[in-house]
């Protein structure tokens, strides 16, 4: 830190503003890690004068319990973190959700994952922003993508990149049969400006079209909501979440130049078969992770064999079990390598 500080206070610091601002965010970075060993040092000292007080005596048993709980979940918290040494695990997330076979039923099922993600949002004090959003005829949504802003929200995120198959008793079938849903979730990390991403004007395909939100705020009159389609790839952005035309066409510009430099770190990895599998059917045997609400009830990760009966938990955003074996299980295969 004390290094930052005298390279920040050297009088040519700003001249060149892609480095300045990358040492801002060093510097940012390493003060959070600072006030983070401050308050486990004080957390262990509460706890030993806890320990200290129970010796002599005291009752202080509920206190004590309270006072290891949070230091547990704090370290488990801090765990988790010290997993996230990508490139780009520090950055915000963009979140696409599209249903996949099973019409009604599965735009449903891509409305609760929504909710689930903004739930676990939620949790962690990180920004949830709705970016785009279309509706389903009946119930549901046909996409949506959205954007979580906070400290490791792409690292933690990243691995709920696939398929999500869900089995429940329909409650859109009068027969009250039994019924599998399919929605896939593509996660890409949110690129500052410094990061360079060459598209050029002739492998764009702009389109503009009316929002068609769930309503009230999200109503538009006028074709406000802007599509962008790099044809070079295939890959699509858009944007109906802001009011002007031209902001939403600043933000759709936003998210095609993340999701192509996500395409791009995977050429990189030489992971295409990845690719592939991020890009496979939204149907049957192409699941990661399996929402069982009937016979029985269960939520199991194919890709780590983890598994939790308490849907209603995971299903309300408490998903970081998951997310933390995935992570755990990423590491494991690394070091294998």
């Amino acid at each position: 830190m004390e290094a930052l500080e005298k390279q920040i206070a050297q009088p040519d610091f700003w001249q060149d503003q892609s480095a300045s601002q990358k040492t801002l965010a060093a510097r940012k970075r390493l003060s959070e890690k600072i006030e983070e060993d401050d308050r486990l040092s004080k957390r262990l000292a509460d706890a030993d004068a806890y320990f200290e007080l129970a010796r002599e005596g005291e009752p202080v048993e509920g206190e004590l319990k309270s006072e290891l709980e949070t230091l547990r979940q704090e370290l488990e918290r801090i765990e988790t973190e010290t997993i996230l040494a990508g490139e780009n695990d520090h950055l915000n997330a963009i979140v696409a959700i599209h249903p996949g076979a099973g019409g009604t039923e599965s735009q449903d099922w891509a409305e609760m994952l929504l909710r689930m993600y903004k739930r676990w949002a939620e949790r962690h004090g990180f920004a949830f922003t709705l970016n785009d959003y279309q509706s389903g005829e009946e119930a549901g949504l046909k996409s949506a993508t959205f954007t979580v802003a906070g400290d490791y929200a792409y690292g933690l995120l990243s691995g709920e990149t696939g398929v999500h198959r869900l089995v429940r008793i329909s409650p859109f079938d009068q027969a009250a049969r039994r019924h599998t849903s399919f929605a896939s979730v593509f996660v890409s990390p949110e690129i500052d400006e410094t990061i360079n991403i060459e598209i050029k004007p002739d492998e764009l395909r702009i389109e503009t079209y009316r929002s068609t939100g769930r309503g009230g705020q999200h109503v538009n009159t006028t074709d406000s909501a802007v599509r962008m389609t790099h044809i070079p790839t295939g890959t699509v952005a858009q944007c109906q979440n802001e009011r002007s035309q031209h902001r939403n066409k600043d933000m759709a510009m936003k998210f095609l130049r993340s999701r192509l430099y996500e395409l791009e770190l995977r050429k990189r990895r030489e992971a295409a078969d990845k690719l592939e599998a991020a890009k496979a059917d939204i149907d049957f045997g192409s699941q990661i992770r399996s929402y069982v609400l009937h016979p029985y009830r269960l939520i199991k990760d194919h890709r780590t064999k983890f598994e939790m009966g308490d849907t209603d938990r995971v299903l309300d955003g408490d998903i970081d079990p998951f997310l933390k074996a995935y992570l755990l299980s990423r590491r494991s295969v690394a070091r294998a390598g």
